[in-house]
């Protein structure tokens, strides 16, 4: 009997594992397109829930600094800094190691005025606490123009 329960967990493990896979790979896509709809209006609180409090973010000019200083920037900053931006992500790349994820896209800031868009290779990485997902680090580098 404990040989046919063995077998029964090691033929499902692989399924089971996928499926939740499969499903924080969903949960991250949604959050980071709900964080890229946030960003586009400056949304503190959705900031707030994106980024970790042990956050390393790294900008696409060469800065590094944590969750604090992000958010003095986003409620330090002027309204009317030059017409709105739309972000939104190509090429989404979603890894799951348990726990601990990393998402992978191509940013793209298209200014409502129909200005240049603006696009950045991100790469995140989040883990899971207390049942949320949270960016620990992350990753802009300004794409190359063609």
């Amino acid at each position: 009997m404990k040989r046919i329960i063995v077998i029964l967990l090691l033929v499902t493990m692989p399924q089971f594992s996928h499926s939740q896979d499969e499903s924080a790979k969903k949960e991250l896509t949604q959050l980071l397109n709900d964080f890229l709809e946030g960003a586009g209006k400056n949304d503190v609180e959705m900031h707030d829930r994106f980024w970790a409090e042990d956050l390393i973010y790294t900008s696409s000019s060469g800065e590094r600094f944590g969750k604090k200083e992000l958010m003095d920037g986003l409620r330090s900053s002027e309204e009317d800094s030059g017409p709105p931006i739309s972000w939104s992500s190509e090429d989404v790349r979603v890894k799951v190691y348990g726990n601990m994820a990393v998402v992978a896209f191509r940013l793209v800031g298209t200014p409502e005025d129909g200005g240049e868009k603006n696009t950045y290779l991100n790469s995140g990485t989040f883990l899971k606490r207390n049942e949320e997902w949270k960016v620990v680090n992350w990753q802009a580098t300004r794409e190359k123009a063609e």
